[in-house]
């Protein structure tokens, strides 16, 4: 019985995925629920032949409504994604009434900050809002792992044998010492103390270089988020820089995720050397500064000065990792050419997930062999043309 109940909704999901000229071929016809999840797949993927969801704001609505009521989240979110790309429907993120019933997540954020000039005064309290929600479910998502990793890092990469009293690491200390436990006095000789070091106000610099153009649309939205995390731990510097072909310093935005992503400007060309050249200004400890550029490598500017800068800043010592995206969107378009003359110049080069850039992170301050740390993690590293010989 179980094996005929698994054919029928095997048949009922082929026929929603093939369209209403396969329910004859098939032989299945679908019930009320099933007619509603077909009209609402029909509106978007046959919208060449149907006209799609319309203009107005009524069906739009309605249609917003019926795939959040037929299919769970993750579907809904993909469906409003090829919504806003196949058929233009940017225009409904222009009205309050609408905005309010689409599914938040990274891509609508995505959309709405490039829509951020445009969205007239009666809709930005609510992009705000759907902003907002999104933004606080991605901090609350990432904050500890994202702490956590670095404070431990910072920890160990730090760590002495010849520490001040209220620097000293006790159960570490302790655990070292234990060969020296005298039993007749029930007490422990400490021949060897371990601490963590003289702590200063900042124990590394971080700066974050982020390519704003419209395809790395995603990947600022978790930088931001996790610039502001950095930003809160006082044991870390972080700054942050967007860029096009201009070049904004968003430092001074990092406490509030929401407000960093307003004062971008997604869209436009790409000038990675300018970019570079002004990140190189900002670094006053080169050994114990991370820079971590995240583009596509589609340089728009001088390729030759891009390369320049990216190696004079990995021979003053400076840590400089390039992610090709910050996303979990599968792997990424990117220049290939440009990637190899960045692995050539000792720079790893590769897209990281969301869940993984704590560790990340981590590994870089430590100064562990990223490529190492990358292929542990199965990420494909781009190489040199030496690396592939």
């Amino acid at each position: 019985m179980s094996d005929a109940i698994d054919d029928d909704e095997r048949l009922r999901r082929w026929r929603l995925i093939l369209g209403k000229p396969a329910q004859d071929a098939l032989g299945c016809a679908l019930g009320r629920e099933g007619v509603a999840m077909d009209d609402a797949l029909a509106a978007l993927y046959e919208s060449d032949r149907k006209g799609g969801l319309g203009a107005s704001a009524p069906s739009v609505s309605r249609w917003l409504g019926d795939i959040r009521t037929y299919f769970p989240t993750p579907v809904v979110k993909l469906m409003q994604k090829d919504a806003l790309d196949r058929l233009g429907l940017k225009k409904m993120l222009m009205e309050p009434e609408l905005l309010e019933a689409v599914e938040p997540d990274v891509n609508l954020v995505a959309s709405l900050v490039s829509l951020s000039k445009v969205i007239p005064e009666r809709t930005k309290e609510t992009a705000r809002m759907v902003v907002r929600k999104v933004v606080d479910d991605l901090e609350k998502r990432l904050r500890a792992s994202m702490t956590q990793a670095v404070r431990g890092a910072l920890s160990r990469a730090i760590r002495t044998r010849r520490p001040r009293l209220n620097e000293i690491d006790w159960p570490r200390t302790i655990r070292r010492n234990l060969k020296n436990y005298l039993p007749d006095r029930k007490t422990i000789i400490a021949s060897e103390l371990h601490g963590f070091g003289h702590k200063r106000s900042s124990l590394r610099d971080i700066i974050l270089c982020i390519d704003q153009s419209g395809s790395m649309a995603p990947s600022v939205v978790y930088s931001s988020v996790f610039g502001a995390v950095l930003a809160s731990m006082r044991a870390v510097s972080t700054q942050m820089v967007v860029f096009d072909t201009a070049i904004v310093d968003l430092t001074a935005e990092l406490r509030d995720p929401v407000d960093l992503l307003f004062g971008c400007r997604l869209g436009g060309g790409t000038d990675i050397a300018r970019a570079l050249a002004y990140c190189q200004g900002l670094v006053r400890r080169p050994s114990q500064t991370i820079l971590v550029l995240i583009t596509d490598l589609y340089e728009g500017g001088d390729r030759k000065k891009m390369l320049e800068r990216a190696a004079s800043l990995v021979a003053s010592g400076v840590c400089v990792v390039c992610l090709l995206a910050l996303s979990d969107q599968g792997a990424p378009f990117y220049d290939h050419q440009n990637a190899r003359r960045f692995a050539e110049l000792g720079i790893p080069t590769f897209a990281c997930t969301p869940d993984l850039f704590p560790e990340l992170m981590a590994a870089a301050i430590q100064r562990q062999d990223l490529k190492s740390w990358a292929a542990k993690n199965e990420i494909a590293v781009a190489r040199g043309e030496d690396e592939d010989a």
